[in-house]
């Protein structure tokens, strides 16, 4: 084989990944040192002289004249003097003999073994410069073409052609791709595995919507605003806190645009999720308050210590507050990083109601728990709903909920 197509092959992968001239002619020389330390032993007095442009390879063998009766003739750097005069016959005993070693003396075999060896170069320093390439913009958001669809992935193509993978878990829940598709995700992971890099995108980290905003907001990409927490359910709702940094702009208003312009093909792209824009402030109980919007807050007690508050509403508002399967408070509670306990504000507490707790010998404990995830933390309070909408906004069966209202009737009778 030809050395030349050897190292022009090489040479134009090298081009095409930027990599410098030193490192080309440097992995390059150690894939033919390798082939003569194979066939002579040693490479210590070789000299290897590469162009990777014109494609051309010399290799010089350079050795001392000893006299044919030497004992040192053997050794790999001497040459008797009877066969260095077969290469010029006026050399004479101490002098140096550099004879060119050509390809073809290596055999089909070695040559073949090199060809082999620069090919698994190639590969691995593509596995290091794709690490290398992604490990720096975890966070980053990139479009990539669908590949193909497995059952629990998506191989997702970037512009250069290296493969990467877009998890079933990291993916929202609405999301169905086909081959071909553009897809919008973040980097999520970079790891090496048994020495080939895996790229993990993802659509469900909160780091995903953060990036889309500063894509589809430009006071964001300006710098004006900053995005300064997100939290998601993904898919099904978010709440994203943003702070201006000029007082003339108000953040939510910039963020959710004209009727919803802006905002809307952020939506879209996350398959309708439903995304709160809230005004973020220092002032842990003003941002409580607008966290369980559209909610809206009578009083509230908290615990720094503990990281925990105590909020109170009206009975009107308690169900706004929770949401829709307790989205909305788990979410309020991932933004300001506190555990919110939601109470019903009973203005003129009437003397006859009854707290539920006062039942726990007749309805099981884990009965009343379901009764305060949605605010109801009195008799009353649970009578004051029909028995539908009781089944609706709890996990509790239409007998549980029937049993449980005959007990509190009961109690009035």
């Amino acid at each position: 084989m030809d050395s030349g197509i050897l190292i022009e092959s090489f040479a134009e992968f090298a081009s095409s990944k930027n990599i410098d001239r030193p490192t080309m002619i440097s992995v390059l020389e150690e894939v033919f040192r390798t082939m003569i330390r194979k066939k002579y032993g040693t490479d210590d007095n070789f000299d290897v002289i590469i162009n990777p442009e014109s494609g051309d390879l010399e290799m010089w063998r350079t050795r001392e004249i000893v006299d044919d009766n030497s004992e040192d003739i053997w050794e790999y750097n001497k040459i008797p003097l009877a066969e260095a005069r077969k290469i010029q016959n006026d050399f004479e005993v101490g002098e140096e003999v550099a004879e060119e070693v050509k390809l073809v003396e290596f055999g089909r075999r070695l040559v073949q073994t090199a060809r082999q060896t620069l090919i698994q170069k190639i590969k691995d320093m593509e596995k290091e410069i794709m690490y290398e390439k992604y490990k720096d913009q975890v966070g980053e958001m990139i479009t990539g073409e669908v590949y193909q669809t497995l059952r629990h992935e998506v191989i997702i193509v970037d512009s250069e052609g290296n493969e990467l993978s877009l998890p079933r878990t990291e993916q929202i829940s609405k999301d169905r791709f086909r081959k071909g598709e553009s897809v919008k995700s973040v980097i999520h992971k970079v790891e090496m595995n048994n020495g080939s890099p895996k790229i993990t995108l993802s659509r469900t980290s909160p780091v995903f919507l953060e990036r889309l905003f500063e894509v589809e907001i430009p006071e964001i990409y300006d710098g004006i605003i900053s995005v300064r927490k997100v939290v998601r359910e993904p898919g099904e709702r978010a709440k994203v806190a943003v702070e201006s940094y000029d007082d003339r702009i108000d953040p939510v208003g910039a963020c959710v645009g004209m009727k919803g312009s802006r905002i809307h093909s952020i939506v879209r792209e996350l398959g309708n999720e439903n995304i709160d824009v809230i005004n973020y402030t220092d002032n842990l109980e003003l941002l409580i308050s607008r966290a369980l919007s559209p909610a809206k807050v009578s009083s509230m007690q908290i615990d720094r210590e503990a990281k925990r508050v105590s909020v109170f509403l009206k009975p009107d508002q308690v169900s706004l507050a929770i949401g829709k399967g307790g989205q909305n408070i788990k979410l309020a509670g991932k933004l300001v990083g506190m555990e919110i306990d939601v109470f019903r504000d009973i203005e003129e507490q009437n003397d006859e109601d009854v707290d539920l707790t006062e039942f726990s010998d007749e309805i099981d404990e884990w009965i009343i728990d379901e009764l305060h995830k949605i605010g109801l933390d009195t008799a009353k309070s649970v009578l004051a709903l029909s028995k539908e909408e009781l089944v609706r906004r709890t996990d509790l069966e239409e007998a549980t909920v029937e049993e449980v209202l005959d007990i509190l009737r009961k109690e009035f009778e």
